[in-house]
């Protein structure tokens, strides 16, 4: 079959890969019949991420129809359409009984690996690195789903591939990450990031009753789609983020803050931004978390920082004393995606959102490497990628 697969840091080919069978009776083979590549897949593409080897198939954003089942599979049959939630969950565990999906113990195989990096290990993830267990990733033409028994979500006829694709990541991590602000009606929050989970979490945020929601970033195509949503927007490369949230917030500051940036961070103009990049190239700092940094500074005091963008390593000057004496509540983590499945489900049937919007870019997945750089230098108006494999 082919599939995307990442041979070094900004190479990845489109290869001739062997099919997936099934290799646990709890298995089930998926048919992709939409994939999608995320914002976290450009650090992988980037480099920033470790624990990658030159053969691994990428991807953690996709759905299908079921064409082979393992003999303990007995909530899927052949020919069901489902969407695959990108952290594999085994169901029984303490972490995935609590509902947090994205910690499962038991799921990663390289768990040694992780628990030394991390402290504990996480769980195992679709097409990302092996440390989140080196599991094939799904963009492909097939794809082998473990645990599929509890992970899959079942699509109900009448929904179009992009209606549903993105309950799989992007949109329940928005979600999360509007969900654990505990927004209140009288709530000012404030997005970092006008990408894919971006745009989600403003979404998100609006659903759930804020007051205002405040959208930065420096694209202008981003900035329209989140004022078409009923965000206003502030443009990074033209006013002072701070001033104009002060302006917003009457001094006092938003009280929720969202991180949908994550590690690498675009802001050039800073001090600091300037500094980390510095710190990077000499391999002395992993991430740039200008984000992280200027959320604390504004930040009402007893507010909350909700981070759903994606961190790798070790960061450096973190205003730690301004974060611990403002009383701020920071909340982040991968997405327990199947927490919320249900319920965005719902609402997408009931008309409440549809996720579709966020799609720029369609194409096959020969197409799949030139459109990984197209999306990283956010050429051509790209927000999102859909291949159809």
């Amino acid at each position: 079959m082919r599939a995307l697969v990442w041979h070094g840091k900004q190479d990845i080919r489109c290869d001739q890969v062997p099919d997936p069978r099934i290799e646990h009776p709890r298995d089930a083979v998926i048919r992709v019949t939409s994939c999608a590549i995320c914002g976290s897949d450009l650090h992988l593409y980037d480099g920033f991420m470790p624990g990658m080897l030159r053969g691994d198939v990428l991807g953690h954003e996709f759905m299908g129809e079921v064409v082979e089942v393992g003999t303990a599979t007995t909530k899927l049959k052949v020919g069901d359409r489902v969407v695959v939630p990108f952290t594999i969950i085994c169901g029984e565990c303490e972490q995935c009984r609590r509902g947090n999906f994205s910690v499962c113990e038991r799921t990663n195989p390289n768990r040694r690996a992780a628990d030394m990096v991390f402290g504990h290990t996480t769980a195992g993830l679709y097409g990302y690195t092996h440390l989140t267990g080196g599991y094939a990733g799904g963009q492909a033409e097939y794809v082998r789903v473990p645990y599929a028994d509890v992970g899959p979500v079942k699509i109900p006829d009448g929904l179009s591939d992009e209606q549903v694709l993105f309950l799989g990541d992007i949109l329940p991590t928005g979600w999360q990450a509007a969900a654990q602000c505990d927004i209140a009606p009288t709530d000012t929050v404030a997005v970092w990031g006008a990408g894919p989970v971006g745009q989600f979490a403003v979404r998100s945020a609006i659903l759930l009753g804020a007051r205002q929601v405040v959208c930065i970033d420096r694209l202008e195509d981003r900035l329209s789609m989140a004022r078409a949503a009923g965000a206003i927007t502030i443009n990074f490369e033209q006013d002072s983020v701070i001033g104009r949230l002060n302006d917003l917030t009457d001094g006092k500051g938003p009280e929720k803050c969202i991180d949908a940036v994550g590690l690498e961070a675009h802001a050039t103009a800073t001090i600091d931004s300037m500094y980390d990049r510095a710190k990077q190239a000499m391999m002395l700092e992993t991430d740039r978390p200008h984000v992280l940094r200027e959320m604390i500074y504004v930040c009402r005091p007893a507010g909350v920082l909700s981070i759903p963008g994606v961190y790798g390593g070790l960061l450096d000057k973190i205003p730690f004393g301004a974060l611990m004496n403002k009383g701020l509540t920071v909340r982040t983590g991968q997405t327990h995606v199947n927490r919320w499945t249900d319920d965005l489900l719902r609402r997408i049937q009931a008309g409440e959102i549809d996720p579709s919007f966020v799609v720029t870019h369609r194409a096959g997945l020969t197409d799949g490497p030139a459109l990984y750089r197209t999306f990283r230098d956010k050429q051509d108006g790209c927000i999102k990628v859909v291949l159809k494999p």
